[in-house]
């Protein structure tokens, strides 16, 4: 058995997020970009490869990553690139899309050989979390100015418009881009290709994925555009678990059990957003505050409920560990790293990084 904490793919669970990005690519004829700001986790690109188009990034790393390691079309997108980058990002990137028309301006000429675009705000998203909604008032994310963009037409030949965010909606989707093509429809007719991002759950298991090609078989047929999605969450959403260990249990007006993880150092983004990590199937008499072994009072990853007391040793695994977990990942007190470990198709799991001390110790002075 692998000594924990250690967060294991599974590639089974993988596949079928896989196969229906496959056929949604299939029917809809749009591409798939894996948004590595998500996942890049690089182990499993190998896998991935064959069910999607490419990646797309927010920084230099990124680009070099999905470059490197992936292959295949290579977006490069940042809120703001620097003077000492800007080289060595096209380098690595089949299409630069720049975050304003400041930007642009500023670099554009150094990305004269390869595919240009800018990002575009709607000003309306799907997001209810102030903190990630892309069109919160004064938002840095993109330009709302047709006008203004009208001007640059001449410097790119597509947009990245992104604003949807944990979106299962389908209906929303829908309106949201009416909304676009109420607003930036003279641009899009001007346009070679439209990625409308990411945080579209459209792997769900009820999300009507039909209905949703289909519409985006007409909205790229409408303006004829090439159009691309960046599954993140979507891609690899329930695949992944945090494995951890029971280390004490004790009772302060609650049970408590304390685990060899960290929601602040393992499971950022349930601190963030304050929410509660999954374990499954969660059904049974005992129930457990499942808490962190960090300094932080808060470190708790939630209350579930087991068929059994839990015990010094007993395993807890919590689901759904790879969106937005893998790659904030950190070292808080110094809290041991979970290790990476794939369950292959035919049951077989292996260890592909384990982290030591010296791996914490590099990462500091």
């Amino acid at each position: 058995m692998l000594q924990t904490p250690y967060y294991l793919i599974d590639k089974s669970k993988l596949l079928r997020n896989m196969e229906k990005i496959a056929y949604l690519r299939e029917r809809s004829d749009a591409k798939a970009l894996l948004a590595l700001k998500c996942f890049a986790t690089w182990c499993v690109f190998d896998f991935m490869r064959d069910y999607m188009d490419g990646t797309t990034s927010s920084s230099l790393n990124e680009v070099k990553l999905g470059n490197t390691r992936f292959g295949k079309e290579t977006h490069a997108y940042s809120v703001a690139y620097a003077d000492h980058e800007i080289d060595e990002v096209v380098s690595h990137a089949d299409k630069i899309i720049f975050n304003s028309i400041s930007q642009l301006e500023r670099f554009g000429d150094k990305a004269d050989g390869i595919i240009r675009g800018l990002r575009l705000n709607p000003q309306v998203s799907s997001s209810t979390f102030d903190l990630a909604d892309p069109a919160r008032p004064f938002s840095r994310l993109g330009e709302w100015d047709v006008e203004k963009v009208d001007r640059v037409m001449n410097q790119v030949s597509g947009f990245m418009i992104h604003n949807n965010c944990e979106n299962d909606d389908f209906d929303l989707f829908d309106r949201m881009l009416n909304d676009i093509e109420h607003k930036f429809g003279p641009l899009l007719k001007r346009a070679g290709w439209v990625s409308l991002g990411g945080g579209i759950h459209f792997t769900g298991e009820d999300y009507p994925i039909d209905q949703f090609a289909d519409r985006l078989k007409r909205f790229a047929d409408a303006y004829g555009v090439q159009v691309y999605l960046e599954p993140g969450e979507a891609a690899i959403t329930r695949s992944t678990s945090l494995e951890t260990t029971v280390l004490d249990t004790l009772y302060n007006g609650k049970h408590l059990a304390i685990v060899d993880s960290s929601i602040e150092a393992h499971m950022l983004d349930l601190l963030i957003y304050r929410e509660t990590a999954k374990v499954e199937p969660n059904k049974g008499p005992h129930r457990y505050m499942i808490c962190g072994k960090s300094c932080l009072a808060g470190d708790i990853f939630g209350e579930f409920d087991f068929p059994e007391e839990l015990k010094i040793g007993d395993r807890v695994s919590f689901e759904d560990a790879a969106g937005y977990t893998m790659v904030k990942k950190n070292w808080f007190n110094g809290v041991a790293m979970p290790a990476i470990a794939v369950k292959e198709t035919d049951g077989t799991v292996q260890t592909v990084r384990a982290f030591t001390y010296d791996d914490f110790e590099s990462g500091l002075s």
